[in-house]
């Protein structure tokens, strides 16, 4: 097999410019991670990843270097037919993600007949592009995910079954949209999965005509198989690294906290939005109150939306959005009220109106 002495000028230039293609891809979706979603450990993965594709040997990039001729470039200006513009950040990264694995893909084969690199060998370079995949992956759902966040805002009515009395979930989910609420969950106690599914879809479908996202409480399953956009669990559930692994790319994961740790741990472990409670003392839990200061220090130590949850209503919602909180989560102050349309129209516009 042919050593890198006994290189010639083309074969050179071939590797070099498969290098810089792969290199420029991966900063680029580098930046996005970094930049973009904030995401250290993306970031740092991706990092990790562009330094481990350059060559050790300074002798061999100065043939690199040498070998290169890109004003004398055959491909340059040559353009593919049917090649779609690009519209969208997400259709860039998989553009860049592609360009990446397609040189590594190239480097790879090349090293299986000729030897040119000590630390670039065919395994390697493999193993990097399988990496790559994954990376890919987890950026574009880490985009998709991070525009359905901006959703998490506002009034959050929870319709919780047994605070129903006689009317329905369908009902009560489209009197609290038409009145202000910004997000709701179904939260049920009372009802198997399968009973629990038709009343599921026809929550979806009344949000969705309003845009508003629609999460489903405990149960990943539910959430699923409704097309739910989100699933919240809390520190008895399904972990939330699991629950980000079954769910799809695109799905909302919330998670309940009674402290800074745990909020800090659901972040990283890739929660979408994190619920510190309960705030003030409610009736439909047994916990003690947990108080503002929580909420405060929650929200200075994440980076994702922090919806306060426990005991909000009319006379406190707006500390509660003083004290920095994306989201009030409501259940008794709406559901409880005499009429819910009304109380969730207060609630909105207490919550809202303080700046």
């Amino acid at each position: 097999m042919p050593s890198p002495d006994t290189l010639g000028h083309q074969e050179y230039r071939l590797i070099d410019a498969s290098l810089n293609r792969t290199a420029e891809g991966l900063r680029y979706l580098e930046d996005i991670a970094r930049f973009l979603l904030n995401d250290a450990s993306l970031t740092g993965r991706f990092k990790s990843l562009r330094h481990r594709l350059v060559p050790a040997d300074w002798r061999f990039q100065k043939q690199l270097l040498e070998s290169r001729d890109a004003s004398n470039d055959v491909g340059v200006g040559i353009k593919a037919t049917g090649r779609s513009a690009r519209h969208s950040l997400n259709s860039s990264v998989v553009a860049n993600s592609r360009r990446a694995q397609e040189a590594l893909r190239t480097l790879t084969e090349y090293a299986r007949v000729i030897t040119y690199s000590k630390t670039l060998t065919p395994e390697k370079l493999e193993k990097a592009r399988f990496e790559l995949y994954t990376l890919e992956k987890e950026l574009t759902a880490g985009l998709l995910r991070q525009e359905k966040r901006k959703s998490i805002k506002g009034l959050y009515v929870i319709i919780d079954t047994r605070s129903l009395g006689k009317r329905t979930h369908t009902e009560v989910t489209l009197q609290a949209i038409n009145s202000g609420a910004a997000v709701i969950q179904l939260r049920d106690k009372v009802h198997d999965r399968g009973e629990l599914l038709p009343i599921a879809l026809a929550m979806k479908k009344a949000c969705a005509v309003k845009k508003v996202p629609f999460i489903v409480n405990d149960y990943l399953d539910l959430a699923i198989a409704a097309g739910a956009d989100g699933v919240h669990v809390g520190q008895t559930d399904l972990p939330v690294p699991v629950v980000r692994k079954l769910a799809p790319m695109d799905m909302l994961v919330g998670c309940s906290v009674v402290n800074v740790e745990q909020a800090i741990k659901a972040a990283e472990d890739g929660a979408d939005y994190v619920a510190p409670g309960a705030i003030f003392q409610t009736p439909t839990k047994e916990s003690r109150a947990l108080g503002l200061q929580l909420l405060k220090r929650v929200k200075k130590a994440v980076n994702v939306p922090v919806v306060a949850i426990g005991g909000i209503n009319t006379d406190n919602i707006a500390s509660i959005k003083k004290a920095g909180a994306d989201s009030a989560a409501v259940i008794s102050a709406a559901l409880g009220a005499p009429s819910v349309e009304n109380a969730v129209r207060k609630l909105s516009e207490l919550f809202e109106g303080e700046k």
